[in-house]
């Protein structure tokens, strides 16, 4: 167990930064304490250094092996970020009440945009990054990893849900997620949603630059290549 030590600690630290600034109360006294902007500083840098340090610690964890590794295992990565990329570009900063760091303001029920196609979408983001991560990567290390943050998410995209009715009471929940959906494509398979409009032109740019910006930096910063081998 000793050898798994330093994992064990580092996927303590991610999960103790995100589960406790969770809690309204919490957040609302540590944002009131150190002031809003401080406050959301610390947090990414806390969050950022978390999550390195857990990648770090899976590399330097003991390898038991799971499962082979095929050449075709390297293209799911490769074939899941694109998709990925679009609920990031399209998720952040869009008005969405229902979700992660959403906004009311500009949020219109009848045309709800990304939250449409699902009210969660920076959190499937996380989980298609994770999956399609865990399939080259046949090790318990980094099967705990990826299928613990693909976990995290989904579990999260529930107590979101159940938050926000609680907050907004269960009418007004009901109202404004009418035409949304938990799975993606939900709402438009069923004919709940439609897209209002073609696609932001800035956010499909975004995206774009995105995917690219994970390619390239994948190798230097990783230490491995994305491409297929």
């Amino acid at each position: 167990m000793g050898e798994w030590g330093e994992f064990a600690r580092a996927f303590g630290l991610f999960l103790l930064s995100h589960a406790l600034p969770a809690r309204p109360g919490l957040r609302r006294r540590l944002a009131r304490v150190l002031g809003e902007r401080a406050y959301l500083t610390l947090y990414s840098l806390l969050s950022v250094a978390a999550l390195a340090w857990l990648v770090a610690a899976a590399g330097r964890a003991p390898y038991l092996a799971l499962w082979d590794t095929a050449p075709w295992q390297w293209w799911m990565p490769n074939l899941a970020m694109p998709p990925a990329c679009l609920l990031v570009a399209f998720g952040t900063a869009a008005p969405n009440p229902l979700s992660l760091g959403g906004r009311m303001a500009g949020y219109d029920p009848e045309h709800p945009g990304i939250a449409g196609f699902t009210r969660h979408p920076l959190l499937w983001a996380l989980v298609l990054w994770a999956a399609a991560h865990a399939v080259p990567n046949g090790d318990l290390a980094h099967l705990l990893l990826f299928g613990g943050f693909a976990g995290f998410a989904l579990l999260g995209m529930r107590a979101l849900d159940r938050r926000r009715r609680r907050q907004l009471g269960t009418e007004a929940w009901a109202r404004l997620a009418r035409r949304t959906a938990f799975w993606p494509g939900a709402a438009l398979a069923s004919g709940r949603w439609r897209p209002a409009a073609l696609p932001s032109p800035r956010r499909l740019v975004a995206a774009t630059l995105l995917w690219l910006a994970l390619l390239v930096l994948h190798g230097p910063v990783i230490g491995v290549t994305p491409l297929p081998r």
